[in-house]
């Protein structure tokens, strides 16, 4: 465990404007889809080891493994549009990943 190293997971949840997707408005598109684009340059920074919706999880709609501080993540979420716009709401925890773990090549 010595060579485990730290990462900061986000639980995204249904925030209190949060609509389902497939009865979202317009308005409410538009702000998940810059949600989702901040999502991908954000992952093409290296802030992001992992990204992606989760289905079936109940008020937890996302799940992302940030690479740098917490204290940055907190501020990366704040920014984020869907949490600005009360669509989401988000959970912190630092989680220590076991050596030699890792998601196998799709």
């Amino acid at each position: 465990m010595a060579a485990s190293r730290p990462y900061i997971l986000v639980c995204l949840k249904k925030g209190p404007v949060y609509e389902l997707p497939d009865a979202r408005s317009p308005e409410q598109k538009a702000i998940v889809w810059e949600h989702v684009r901040r999502n991908m340059r954000l992952k093409a920074q290296g802030k992001k080891a992992l990204v992606g919706p989760l289905a079936g999880g109940g008020e937890i709609v996302g799940i992302s493994v940030f690479t740098v501080p917490e204290s940055e993540v907190t501020l990366l979420m704040e920014e984020d549009p869907g949490v600005r716009a009360g669509v989401f709401v988000y959970q912190i925890a630092t989680w220590q990943e076991v050596p030699g773990s890792g998601l196998p090549a799709a």
